[in-house]
């Protein structure tokens, strides 16, 4: 079994890992060295802070060892991909790769000989979508039936909250000016709008008085927020995306979760207030990468 999208695992599998990673976080010392002598590789072309900690030291808290290979320190950028990964798959047990391009995950899962999890690619961010769904069930004790509005760019961590809510019967909600090319997967969103958990809408306070929980995401790609060349399509999406910022004037009054993927960039897609708002849960949620992340993992390897 790999983890390429949630459209891969069943309802059953992704409530299965949501259980089981709540059933780690809180007995912690019971999984301590269930993974003793299995070891996890993370592959990653992408910078990265909660997904690479969560595999690394998710991994060592489950008695196992983790080893980070950066693309630009080995030689998979000078073979082919699909040789590189077998000869990978014959020293770990699980390979974690944080690639650029879906195409590269699919290709490197269809030549694997272990599991391989996408740690966050263009079209996708499972692992994230895991996290979030863990939360969500941690603060409301269910899934099913909660309502999420996402404000901002509409991208990968968007497709997977879309894909969660097709696995877990939460009500997804998008109110984006815009929508990331490389992020567009109409068979998703079909899906999910015929089984009635995904809409668009235009009416940012309408979805938010909807709501229980309001999610957004940076409206400019993480490695692209400090290149100058960035500057003037930054700027451009500064004033396109101004008005879907969560501030406290958007949220007055609403009492809703807040949450964010992280990194939030504080004065983009939300204030510095909100990020330390009593309705924010972002620090809790980015916590639990480290569970799910675990409770994924065992999931993959037939032990939880």
């Amino acid at each position: 079994m790999n983890l390429i999208s949630l459209q891969n695992l069943s309802t059953t599998d992704v409530m299965e890992i949501v259980e089981g990673s709540l059933a780690i976080k809180n007995n912690p010392e019971r999984y301590a060295n269930i993974l003793s002598g299995r070891s996890l590789a993370l592959l990653f072309q992408k910078t990265s802070t909660r997904t690479r900690c969560a595999g690394e030291i998710g991994m060592t808290q489950l008695g196992g060892h983790a080893v980070y290979l950066d693309w630009r320190t080995t030689n998979f950028g000078l073979a082919d991909l699909r040789d590189e990964i077998r000869v990978l798959s014959s020293y770990v047990d699980v390979i974690l790769a944080r690639f650029l391009k879906h195409a590269d995950i699919v290709r490197a899962a269809e030549s694997a000989t272990v599991p391989v999890i996408n740690g966050c690619c263009d079209l996708y961010h499972p692992t994230q979508a895991l996290g979030d769904l863990m939360t969500i069930q941690e603060k409301f004790g269910r899934i099913e039936g909660v309502k999420l509005t996402y404000v901002g760019m509409h991208n990968n961590v968007c497709n997977s909250l879309i894909a969660a809510g097709l696995k877990g019967g939460m009500e997804v909600t998008v109110v984006a000016p815009e929508t990331n090319p490389a992020s567009i997967d109409a068979k998703l969103f079909e899906a999910a709008e015929q089984a009635g958990v995904y809409k668009v809408s235009d009416q940012l306070q309408d979805a938010i008085a909807k709501s229980d929980v309001v999610y957004t995401d940076t409206w400019i790609d993480m490695e692209f927020f400090m290149d100058t060349a960035f500057e003037a399509e930054k700027k451009r999406r500064m004033k396109v995306f101004a008005p879907y910022q969560l501030n406290k004037e958007v949220l007055a009054g609403h009492d809703v979760v807040v949450m964010h993927c992280l990194p939030a960039h504080r004065g983009y897609e939300v204030s510095g207030e909100i990020v330390e708002d009593p309705r924010s849960i972002m620090f809790e949620q980015a916590e639990n990468r480290l569970h799910s992340m675990k409770g994924l993992i065992l999931k993959l390897l037939g032990k939880l």
